[in-house]
């Protein structure tokens, strides 16, 4: 086990993650060469993102590690039961997937978006304007909610509809989604380890410094990094090449490249789209009903993401592992649930993370049920979230400011980074 610090500031504390693993002594696999050798195997080239990869034997076999005896458990270390332990203790029906019932979320979604633009544009009030990018930006992130679920292969059990789907409530938030598909499959395949996670992991000293200053600003500084999602799609996170729109960098197997060309089709009919609006309807107009509420669901995205992988108090730390430490089991325990009031049914309960990082060909509507049924087992293990005090999260912000202030004068980084 090793925990590491990249000062910044003067003086040190608690860093906001720990490191796990053997130092690092050989080139590590890229993500895509995972896929390509999965390609090779015989699996198929489009895998399912929803179909979470087999649990190494180690989590299958190897027992929970001797903890030292204190007054709470090392939750960093392996846990006493397996993946195949928390799937039997799920009802069987939490796995059935309802194409109605997604179809009547988004239809539900799809309407309410609806009815606030054609509201907010009739009153065209200066008042109103600025309540309207909270609710339609809040409704935008919904529509990315339910792509994400496309993504997963959760929405329904065709996977024509789910792409059809996928692709047009991701185009229409900007959003290209088989090549946000395939580098989230990688984020969920590879969480919680500190090279080959996708997204929001520990920045080394050496990739810290091979950064220039856009890059850190970008990367490390709130709240303008909640704003990223966008550049995030062009060019990845720090340390990683490609783009989500480029059909022929590393993140895509060859195969993958005619999907992520028919979602930058979908990409540019909305931009089309939405220049012939501009046209009609005047840049203003366009810039209240569309572009603000637009960095609104940004600003969703990015805080959602970041919140369910990192806290959630300063006294803990999530651990983030290398080498063989990781498995996809302690990388799923590793994520956090949280409470966001009002908004937890608005965003098809994103908010229960824990379950979606275990399985996440699981529908977004049974995710509550099944957390319930995996909690006797995962025990410690189960961070149980706060509780908002009130319809609107408020206490989510004092976490985020105060783990991106640990971010900023401590930062994680590993053995010989």
């Amino acid at each position: 086990m090793c925990t590491g610090f990249l000062p910044l500031q003067t003086g040190l504390r608690p860093s906001l993650c720990t490191l796990l693993g053997p130092r690092v002594g050989r080139q590590q696999r890229p993500a895509s060469a995972v896929h390509r050798r999965s390609q090779r195997a015989g699996s198929s080239v489009i895998s399912n993102i929803a179909t979470a990869p087999l649990p190494p034997p180690a989590d299958l076999q190897r027992p929970a590690r001797q903890q030292p005896e204190t007054d709470k458990p090392d939750l960093s270390q392996a846990p006493p039961f397996t993946l195949t332990d928390l799937k039997r203790a799920i009802p069987q029906h939490c796995w059935e997937k309802n194409t109605f019932k997604s179809v009547s979320y988004l239809v539900k979604d799809v309407a309410i978006v609806t009815g606030l633009a054609v509201a907010a544009y009739s009153a065209n009030t200066w008042w109103a304007w600025p309540l309207y990018w909270l609710a339609q930006g809040t409704m935008f992130w919904a529509l990315f909610v339910v792509g994400h679920d496309c993504g997963h292969q959760s929405f329904s059990n065709s996977r024509k509809l789910n792409d059809f789907v996928g692709n047009i409530t991701h185009s229409s938030i900007l959003v290209p989604y088989h090549g946000w598909r395939v580098s989230h499959r990688t984020h969920h395949q590879h969480h919680g380890h500190v090279e080959n996670d996708e997204s929001w992991h520990p920045v080394s000293k050496k990739l810290y410094d091979s950064m220039d200053p856009m890059a850190r600003i970008g990367r490390l500084t709130f709240p303008i990094s909640m704003l990223a999602f966008p550049f995030y799609l062009k060019s990845r996170s720090p340390g990683k090449t490609g783009s989500h729109y480029d059909p022929s960098c590393d993140l895509f197997v060859p195969a993958e490249a005619p999907l992520v060309e028919t979602s930058n089709r979908f990409m540019l009919g909305m931009v089309t789209l939405l220049a012939g609006f501009t046209v009609a309807l005047g840049p203003l107009a366009m810039f209240n009903l569309y572009f603000m509420p637009y960095w609104i669901n940004v600003m969703w995205l990015d805080a959602v993401t970041y919140l369910h992988h990192h806290g959630p108090e300063d006294e803990e730390k999530i651990p983030w592992y290398r080498g063989e430490e990781w498995s996809y089991l302690r990388g799923g325990l590793s994520t956090i649930d949280r409470d966001y009031g009002i908004f937890n049914k608005i965003h098809h309960d994103i908010g229960t993370h824990v379950l979606h990082h275990l399985f996440p060909q699981m529908p977004h509507y049974n995710l509550e049920e099944a957390t319930e049924a995996i909690k006797p087992i995962m025990k410690e293990y189960y961070r149980v979230p706060e509780k908002s005090k009130g319809p609107i999260p408020f206490h989510l912000w004092g976490h985020i400011s105060k783990i991106y202030k640990n971010a900023l004068e401590d930062f994680c980084l590993g053995p010989d980074c």
